[in-house]
């Protein structure tokens, strides 16, 4: 679900910018801001980079979702869905300064006019995706974008951070199957 979820936020964002600018190739990445070796990928350069900086599991879940009926009156218990929470870095990578302001400027532009994406709005919604919802990361001051930029193993570049709400992963397996309760014991009188 979390490539799914990238690979379709990549979509969405990327049409947005090729429409904004008029551009014919596509400016929007999912990727490393740095290789293993600490080099920027070629395919980052001149593109807007996302990238994945942090995840955490939602604390509140659904009430009472284990047992779900099947065709033949009988349970099934499946584990619990979770949801995440994801912090997507969004880098502009230009070598030009104005354009990375002006592709910056664009990508928080752009999630001030999409802070929901699902299938109510886009057809093609991935299937196991409920919703995707972005929260401009607040807070955070020069030394933690010190270590943040550090952590990744890169220079410092302008950049913005979004929280993505609501990635579903759920295991799909069966824990168990119930039989349906067809009748009633009488109380001892």
């Amino acid at each position: 679900m979390i490539q799914k979820a990238f690979k379709y936020t990549q979509t969405i964002f990327n049409q947005y910018v090729k429409n904004v600018f008029g551009l014919d190739e596509s400016i929007v990445v999912t990727n490393n801001i740095v290789n293993e070796t600490g080099v920027i990928p070629l395919e980052n350069q001149n593109k807007i980079v996302l990238s994945l900086i942090h995840i955490d599991q939602e604390i509140t879940r659904p009430f009472y979702t284990k047992d779900h009926k099947v065709s033949d009156n009988n349970y099934e218990s499946i584990p619990d869905i979770e949801n995440y929470t994801i912090d997507m870095l969004v880098t502009p990578c230009f070598e030009n300064y104005d354009e990375t302001l002006k592709f910056l400027n664009t990508s928080i532009q752009f999630f001030q006019a999409n802070p929901i994406l699902d299938a109510t709005m886009h057809s093609d919604f991935p299937e196991g995706l409920q919703k995707l919802s972005f929260d401009l990361q607040r807070g955070g001051d020069y030394m933690q974008m010190h270590n943040l930029w550090n952590a990744l193993g890169a220079k410092y570049r302008p950049s913005v951070i979004y929280k993505m709400r609501l990635v579903t992963i759920s295991s799909n397996e069966i824990d168990t199957f119930m039989p349906e309760i067809s009748s009633t014991l009488n109380p001892i009188k």
